[in-house]
């Protein structure tokens, strides 16, 4: 039996350097009367050179598992303060963490409710929530205004509901309108927009072509401000030609091209649960402000005939599809809309509702941003439903239902 080849076997046992010297002894016994090997393998050296060696070798590994070499101890304080400095400052994936991105954020004329549940809602990942009043577009809450108000981001399939009011008013697709989208597979607008099926739009999207696409897209809001006297704000992008890549049909069902801002998507989704009306966002920052804030149109839209078709979409992709982690409960319904991609090496999940279709109450955006793979549409849907579950928890709905409307004659003489 050879020293060396005893010790790694047992090696795991070794608690003290004496007991790797009575082994060695005890190995040097047994192989009295035959050649003595040495730790390299040849039969020149003695076992007490052997022993030597290893002795050497054991102390030297003792030292390194305890920490007790300067060269190893000194690196260990800089090492847990990296640490440290890690864990908060960035999230696991290495990305700015939620509480980083909120520092800056003047807060105090946001309705703290909101506020509150939507903080609450989006844990440890970087996101950004705009609650709005769809029936006055005052902006209730806007958590991490540094990326609602950056210049804006590729909408995904949030700019659906955009192509299915588009071909609705040019008689493209009803209701009824069936589109393969697979071989034996066919969908309706109901559908496609529940599971957010984008071979249904890019049809849609080549058969309006590019200009009415762009047309209705610049109606409901796109590539302009969306918001009044704003100062943080940006207009986003909308091209003026086609998308080299995938042309007029892949900015039908992922928005390519486009640049939208969280403001943008809730001015168009608080038209569509108002009816029609595509207000100036107003952001309250000051009590004067607040006090005297009157509602401002823009324009109006003339869509209401076409919406239910689209209301009934948004419905199903929350009962059904893949915005059902935003239910809220059998008495408050949300609607919503989807969207998951990636631009600049990150990825986006866009997540566009209201609450709820008889009485809308509250419009959110919810746009999450990084590098881990749980970034999509429905974990936005998800923060979207914790913050609307708090909300309901709290009666929320119920005053604001309670609270006097101001009259929409009032935002007509504000135009």
């Amino acid at each position: 039996m050879i020293v060396e080849i005893d010790y790694c076997a047992r090696g795991k046992m070794f608690s003290t350097i004496d007991t790797l010297e009575t082994l060695a002894r005890h190995t040097d016994t047994e192989r009295q009367g035959s050649p003595e090997r040495t730790c390299d393998g040849s039969y020149d050296i003695d076992m007490k050179s052997c022993l030597h060696f290893l002795r050497v070798i054991a102390i030297v590994l003792c030292l390194l598992i305890a920490g007790a070499l300067p060269a190893f101890s000194a690196r260990k304080p800089r090492a847990a303060l990296r640490t440290s400095v890690r864990h908060h400052s960035v999230s696991r994936r290495g990305g700015p963490t939620l509480a980083d991105s909120l520092k800056d954020d003047i807060t105090e004329y946001d309705e703290p409710a909101v506020r509150k549940a939507a903080i609450e809602s989006m844990g440890r990942y970087n996101g950004s929530v705009v609650a709005i009043d769809p029936s006055s577009g005052r902006i209730l809450s806007v958590v991490n205004q540094k990326l609602a108000f950056s210049s804006g981001f590729i909408p995904c399939s949030t700019i659906k509901p955009v192509i299915a009011v588009a071909a609705l008013q040019e008689g493209v697709v009803t209701r009824d309108t069936m589109i393969r989208v697979a071989p034996r597979k066919y969908l309706n607008l109901t559908e496609a927009l529940a599971h957010s099926n984008n071979v249904f739009f890019e049809e849609l999207g080549r058969r309006m072509g590019f200009d009415t696409v762009s047309h209705y897209g610049r109606l409901l809001g796109l590539g302009e401000l969306a918001g009044y006297q704003i100062p943080e704000e940006h207009p986003g992008g909308f091209p003026s030609v086609p998308p080299a890549f995938g042309g007029v049909a892949r900015m039908s069902s992922f928005g390519e091209g486009i640049q939208m801002t969280p403001l943008q998507l809730g001015a168009l989704a608080s038209s569509i649960a108002n009816g029609g009306t595509l207000y100036y966002l107003q952001y309250p920052r000051t009590a004067e402000d607040k006090a005297n804030f009157l509602p401002r149109i823009k324009r109006n839209l003339n869509i209401e005939a076409l919406l239910p078709e689209v209301r009934d979409g948004m419905l199903a992709a929350v009962l059904y599809g893949t915005a059902r982690l935003s239910y809220i409960s059998s008495d408050e319904q949300a609607l919503g809309k989807t969207g998951t991609c990636s631009e600049d090496g990150s990825r986006l999940g866009w997540f566009v509702s209201y609450a709820n279709q008889t009485n809308p109450k509250i419009v959110l955006v919810i746009l999450m941003r990084g590098h881990s793979s749980a970034i999509k549409g429905p974990m936005a849907a998800g923060v979207a439903g914790r913050i609307y579950r708090k909300l309901n928890d709290e009666n929320y709905f119920g005053t604001r239902n309670a609270e006097a409307r101001t009259p929409s004659l009032a935002a007509d003489l504000r135009q």
